[in-house]
């Protein structure tokens, strides 16, 4: 009986596994088929959008020549305009360049003029301060800066004795001179 058994519960069992896969198959066929339509769906989908988008690049082409072309000439139109804005302002810039220099011309000549005045002015203070000096130093002898003792006299000039026993006399130059014994 047991044989009898199992041998039925073989039958059950295989029966029910053929049974999945026929409807497996049958599924299979079906998902492929469907797939199929989808794919073929798909690339007509994909056609229509080449298409289109074939369609538009030939729009946006014919529209970038006519911007060009617009561009083109809007461009020329204004270089045409800056380049007469530029030629009025070198004919600005050159009238008053030749302004600047006549007045540079001017501050030049002036300039001189100042420069001779202060030259002379100059010279004149040297030469007065010349006289004033040897007047000065024919009149006066340069003091000694440390107190010295006046002690004689040397060809007319005093003679002044130093903290440590040094004599000597103003030279004309303001200068000290020392005299040996």
């Amino acid at each position: 009986m047991k044989k009898l058994v199992l041998f039925c519960l073989m039958v059950v069992f295989s029966s029910n596994f053929y049974a999945q896969e026929t409807t497996a198959k049958s599924k299979t066929e079906t998902s492929a088929k469907k797939a199929k339509a989808s794919a073929d769906k798909a690339s007509a989908d994909a056609k229509k959008e080449a298409t289109k988008s074939k369609k538009a690049a030939d729009d946006a082409k014919a529209a970038s020549t006519k911007a060009k072309k617009e561009s083109a000439d809007t461009a020329k139109k204004t270089a045409d305009k800056e380049a007469a804005k530029a030629k009025a302002d070198a004919k600005k810039a050159t009238v008053e360049s030749d302004k600047a220099k006549t007045t540079a011309d001017k501050a030049k000549a002036d300039a001189k003029k100042s420069t001779a005045k202060a030259d002379a002015a100059k010279k004149d203070a040297t030469a007065a301060k010349k006289s004033a000096t040897k007047t000065l130093k024919e009149t006066n002898e340069k003091a000694p800066t440390v107190p010295d003792k006046v002690t004689g006299e040397y060809n007319g000039k005093k003679v002044y004795t130093g903290p440590r026993g040094g004599k000597y006399y103003i030279n004309k130059n303001g200068n000290k001179t020392y005299i040996q014994d």
